[in-house]
């Protein structure tokens, strides 16, 4: 009997027909869910207005009132401009921390997770599927807005600080630009999948990247100056930063590195806990 008639002749409800799916049909399966949820799109559109519409404007008033900026920043400026560019546009990253969030939470609060995980039962292909899925994402949003926010800064400065992607550092600060959205969206994937509470989760990820790095800075002498030259944003926007800076304690990638490290801890974290918890 030929391998087309054994398989015919196998009954339907025989539980060897079943056969588990392939790490290929489980990156179909989350690239389905995430462009079919109207909050992705909704939530990608968001970040390139707010992104683009910051950089404009920032960047604008900036060269607007070139003459009467404080020498001090002026300097600094013109020291990095492809980091101020890019630093313009900070409050589009928010968007991405909330739908690295949502991306794995929104199953959870739905009860979809418990379809997944039946469909998979060993659950960790899951999470990395979703994670490769989400992150490709991203890394493709957020170099496209690095690019075309480079594009329209670098146009707007051009009378007062010209700069080319030929500079030293330049090419590799725009391109940083994405790698680090990348990086933090899947940060707060990880985070997201360690709560699993949306809110919670959105709150956690928030405060790491806006309010715990800030106030490292309170800290007396050396201690201040470490723990916040290893927060995982700060460590990793480094990597936006054409050159090193005097007092910078890293290198651009050897923050990016030290960013790395974070997500990795807080992926194995949450790949050890969607095995040991229930759905």
């Amino acid at each position: 009997m030929t391998a087309a008639n054994e398989h015919a002749a196998q009954p339907a409800g025989d539980p060897t027909a079943h056969r588990r799916p392939g790490f290929a049909r489980l990156l179909l399966a989350e690239w389905t869910k995430i462009r079919t949820v109207r909050s992705t799109m909704w939530s990608l559109i968001l970040y390139v207005l707010l992104s683009l519409g910051f950089t404009t404007l920032l960047v604008s008033l900036i060269a607007a009132s070139w003459d009467d900026t404080a020498d001090g920043d002026r300097a600094a400026i013109s020291a990095d401009p492809v980091n101020f560019i890019l630093g313009a546009g900070f409050l589009g990253q928010l968007v991405v921390c909330v739908l690295g969030v949502l991306v794995i939470s929104a199953e959870y609060s739905t009860g979809m997770i418990r379809a997944t995980l039946l469909a998979v039962p060993r659950r960790l292909p899951v999470l990395w599927a979703k994670a490769l899925v989400f992150t490709v994402l991203i890394l493709v949003a957020g170099l496209a807005v690095s690019f075309v926010s480079y594009l329209i800064g670098s146009a707007i400065l051009s009378d007062k600080v010209p700069v080319s992607l030929g500079d030293e550092g330049v090419l590799r600060s725009v391109i940083g630009g994405g790698l680090y959205l990348a990086m933090l969206g899947l940060f707060s994937l990880a985070i997201g999948a360690i709560v699993r509470h949306t809110a919670g989760a959105i709150t956690g990820v928030i405060a790491l990247v806006l309010v715990v790095g800030p106030l490292a800075q309170l800290l007396p002498g050396k201690i201040g100056d470490y723990v916040y030259g290893y927060m995982p944003s700060e460590a990793g926007y480094m990597i936006t930063s054409a050159r090193q800076g005097e007092d910078d304690l890293l290198s651009p990638w050897e923050g990016y590195g030290v960013f790395a490290l974070w997500t990795f801890a807080l992926l194995v974290i949450a790949a050890y806990l969607l095995k040991r918890r229930d759905a």
